[in-house]
């Protein structure tokens, strides 16, 4: 993932799984100030991968831009200062 920032994912809404974009991108958990460490993962050649802060499932959708997800809400963009 070369160009471009690294995309961020949360799941305050508490569910089971997230489909994303990305295969490469952070999950923050839930959003601040209730967030866990922000971790880096990397699905590799998988098509999902479990946080091992938060327990999110998120599953790879090809059809999803990078920073997408279902729900579309999942995408953080943290806000400018």
């Amino acid at each position: 993932m070369a160009s471009g920032a690294t995309p961020h994912f949360h799941n305050s809404m508490g569910l089971a799984s997230i489909e994303i974009g990305a295969r490469e991108f952070m999950c923050i958990g839930a959003k601040p100030p209730f967030d866990h460490p922000h971790i880096f993962l990397d699905m590799g050649a998988a098509t999902e991968i479990i946080c091992p802060y938060c327990s999110t499932l998120y599953r790879h959708n090809p059809r999803l831009a990078l920073a997408a997800s279902v729900p579309a809400e999942a995408a953080w963009h943290e806000k400018a200062a």
